[in-house]
């Protein structure tokens, strides 16, 4: 019993001792393509020039802004719903249809 625990003790110790941490090997470093990054710097020049948008001068124009673009939207989606309600096929169909079934009543 003693020699087991002896090994055992023995095995844990040459776990605690061994190395946890193994750093990868070293790589060369990564080459930067110039050309590639002059050209990147170039697309994005103008976004660097341009200014950023400003904030909203007052909370009364934020409001506005909102309540034009609520307006324009429900008015867009107003006049898809009475296109919608007003499409002549739709209708000719359910003429159509009620001339269909009123023939196979009779």
């Amino acid at each position: 019993m003693a020699r087991r625990s002896g090994i055992a003790l023995l095995i844990v110790a040459a776990l605690c001792v061994a190395p946890t941490f193994v750093a990868p090997r070293s790589q060369p470093p990564v080459e930067v393509d110039t050309a590639r990054v002059a050209a990147i710097a170039a697309g994005l020049t103008p976004l660097a020039l341009e200014q950023p948008a400003s904030a909203y001068d007052s909370v009364v124009a934020m409001l506005q802004s909102w309540l034009v673009g609520g307006i324009a939207l429900v008015l867009i989606y107003g006049a898809a719903f009475v296109a919608a309600l007003a499409n002549p096929l739709t209708k000719r169909r359910q003429e159509v249809k009620a001339e269909v079934d009123a023939i196979k009543k009779a």
